[in-house]
């Protein structure tokens, strides 16, 4: 037996409580630290490439779920680790108000556990949804459940935003306790009993992990495509933690507007998305390749932007141009997501999950790697340029980025898939 549509959307909500609790500990809670704080931005640069480097696990949770043992168990421990990661991030905030030391022992704890939730839970669940899918809706099952994730997203940065004023840490951490209990209850009520209900059966696999990699790496095609979303993935994330606090430096955003801020970037990724299945179901216009860079080459256009409206500061059109950003953050993703589920089932079988897992790693690496870069070039550039200046120039580097990825998607996606597969078509 295969998910049906409805197991599917049931195994999406799982995707959007993990955006939930994650936007809280990259976003608000990057923005505290660097702007209430007065913290260099380095330092959740830091906290979250933790929280990334630790995911580099993810192909070994893969593997294991190749070769056996319960995914659902996996997917709602994991979501507990998540949580209570998060709680004690909240916390940490509190604690960095009255003792630095103390504050960065409790929050580089809160970020390991962020990073061994999110590893443990999302390797596991796509894995279920790559081994169970039907091999034409692979590709539809992933978009669906991310964009159920960016909505998850979207409206939680939205709705704590407009929570979060007049911001008090007390305030903080009931708003995160909420959450973060909230998306455990809905991932154990999404997920139950339908590993059961599939009645999976794994055959045996005596294979060794390393071995396993291995033979994943030999495939010329997954290798290449682990080296696209290493270099995609800098570029997507290199914004993540310096966007809020420019916004809050530059343009003058209260926490609550900042927050809201990140709920409009997301807001705009869900449209992306949306709009490339769409167009590409509906209409049959566009492959996946073509579909990725275009968003590639828009998300460096709204960088460009971005960098352009500094000099005018407050009052300047920033939401517009964040929402751009993300609009074609979203049709790359989309695309890339759709050649990630569609690459999962080709090669050696019983290796879907080693392949998700070693292109989530990838991605974990490069958005810790991005994010840090980002935070530490705009810490050493603050030195000598005013804010600003000092931000634009990290921003026109990441649209560098974005061009380079696009250059890399024209050689290696020369047999894209075709485009109808995003979205179911029936």
């Amino acid at each position: 037996m295969t998910l049906s549509w409805v197991q599917i959307a049931r195994l999406g909500l799982v995707q959007m409580a993990l955006g939930a609790i994650v936007v809280l500990t990259t976003s608000t809670l990057n923005r505290l630290m660097v702007v209430e704080l007065a913290l260099p931005a380095v330092l959740p640069g830091l906290l979250v490439a933790l929280h990334y480097g630790i995911q580099m696990t993810r192909p070994k949770w893969g593997f294991a779920s190749d070769a056996g043992g319960k995914r659902t168990r996996w997917i709602i421990g994991g979501m507990v680790a998540l949580a209570v990661g998060a709680f004690i991030a909240a916390l940490g905030v509190f604690v960095f108000t009255t003792s630095f030391w103390m504050g960065l022992a409790i929050s580089i704890l809160a970020y390991a556990l962020i990073g061994l939730g999110v590893g443990a839970s999302g390797t596991s669940l796509l894995a279920l949804l790559a081994t169970t899918t039907e091999p034409h809706r692979r590709a539809a099952a992933a978009t669906i459940t991310w964009l159920m994730m960016i909505f998850g997203i979207a409206v939680t940065a939205g709705v704590v935003g407009s929570m979060l004023d007049p911001y008090t840490p007390a305030l903080l951490i009931r708003i995160v306790a909420i959450v973060v209990t909230g998306a455990v209850i809905m991932t154990c009520l999404a997920v139950w009993g339908i590993e059961r209900k599939l009645a999976v059966v794994r055959a045996s696999d005596a294979t060794p992990f390393w071995d396993g990699l291995r033979e994943v790496w030999s495939e010329r095609a997954a290798r290449n495509f682990t080296i696209f979303v290493f270099l995609s993935m800098t570029a997507y994330f290199m914004q993540e933690l310096i966007l809020e606090p420019y916004a809050g430096l530059v343009f003058a955003f209260t926490p609550g507007q900042s927050t809201s801020l990140s709920g409009a970037q997301n807001g705009g990724v869900f449209l992306g998305m949306l709009t490339v299945g769409i167009i590409a179901t509906g209409f049959k216009f566009g492959s996946l390749r073509n579909w990725v860079m275009a968003g590639c080459l828009g998300s460096a256009a709204a960088l460009a932007v971005i960098t352009l409206l500094g000099p005018l500061g407050p009052g300047a059109p920033l939401v517009p141009a964040v929402v751009a950003l993300g609009f074609f953050n979203g049709m790359f993703a989309v695309a890339a997501i759709g050649s990630m589920m569609a690459l999962a089932g080709q090669g050696r079988e019983q290796r879907e999950g080693t392949r998700m897992g070693l292109w989530g790693a990838a991605q974990a690496i490069a958005a810790g790697f991005g994010g840090l870069i980002g935070a530490a070039m705009v810490d050493v550039l603050r030195f000598s340029l005013p804010n600003a200046q000092a931000f634009g120039t990290v921003f026109l580097f990441e649209a560098s980025l974005f061009i380079a990825a696009t250059v890399m998607a024209a050689k290696i996606m020369t047999r894209p898939a075709p485009a109808g597969v995003l979205v179911p078509g029936e």
